[in-house]
């Protein structure tokens, strides 16, 4: 049975973002993850965490100015010094939470920027990232994103992703298949979760179409649990979905496909 993750950013909106650890302990989690920590102190968080005992999987770089739109700046040509601010802000976070994966966010593409200097851009905040990140025992994944949902991101599908993981090699970058930007740009979910195992760092669900959680959509869930397990997938798997409802109320998928 795979091991899930509570995504903290999307679920638990009913209470405040550091009650929604305590939430998720109740409903039987015992590992969190989620977008953004850094309006809370890490040590604020990390107290959460101790208390609790969760483990922490996963949480994402500094997406530069969020209000005014930005979804990461690894791709902005010119914010370098900023991108490894972010990066040593990042690291801090990790150590103190004890978190073992980071996502790197590629950014939506400034119009005024060609893909080629995007490209260039993104290829050396990568470079950066993962050799500091490894110095902390850090692994950096990186994500492909949906152009329904976010027009403009840089990465939308995994073959893109893996193009740039292997011009980083030796430096190892794994990617973060999200099962919902996947069936959007690609489907054949099956298929290629089986032939990108080595290559993935971390999985995240939720159902399409919607966003919501598991069994309101098309996808399979069922099934693609019993895939991760026959394939050996060893991770956890974040559930990074709104529930349609509360938060409560939508769990009871996991009683109905028999995972509570």
């Amino acid at each position: 049975m795979p091991r899930f993750s509570a995504n903290l950013s999307t679920m638990f909106q009913e209470h405040s973002f550091l009650d929604r650890f305590e939430a998720a302990s109740r409903e039987g989690f015992d590992a969190v993850e989620f977008q953004f920590p850094y309006a809370f102190a890490p040590e604020e968080i990390a107290a959460r965490v101790k208390a609790l005992a969760l483990e922490v999987v996963l949480f994402n770089l500094p997406p530069g100015d969020f209000s005014k739109g930005e979804r990461g700046i690894a791709c902005h040509p010119g914010r370098a010094s900023e991108f490894r601010e972010g990066l040593a802000l990042a690291r801090r976070y990790a150590a103190a939470l004890g978190c073992r994966t980071v996502n790197c966010l590629a950014g939506i593409l400034p119009q005024q920027v060609s893909r080629e200097a995007g490209r260039e851009a993104l290829l050396a905040n990568l470079s950066v990232a993962a050799a500091e990140m490894a110095e902390s025992g850090i692994q950096l994944v990186i994500e492909p994103i949906n152009s329904h949902d976010m027009p403009g991101f840089f990465l939308n599908r995994s073959s893109e992703a893996l193009a740039l993981m292997d011009e980083l090699k030796p430096l190892e970058v794994k990617l973060q298949y999200d099962v919902y930007h996947m069936q959007r740009m690609e489907g054949e979910l099956f298929q290629s979760l089986t032939r990108l195992l080595p290559r993935i760092g971390h999985i995240q669900i939720a159902d399409n179409p919607g966003r919501h959680e598991p069994g309101t959509g098309e996808i399979n869930f069922p099934n693609l649990f019993r895939l991760l397990d026959r394939i050996g997938y060893a991770g956890r798997v974040g559930c990074e979905y709104t529930p349609r409802a509360g938060t409560h109320e939508g769990l009871a998928w996991r009683d109905s496909m028999g995972l509570a």
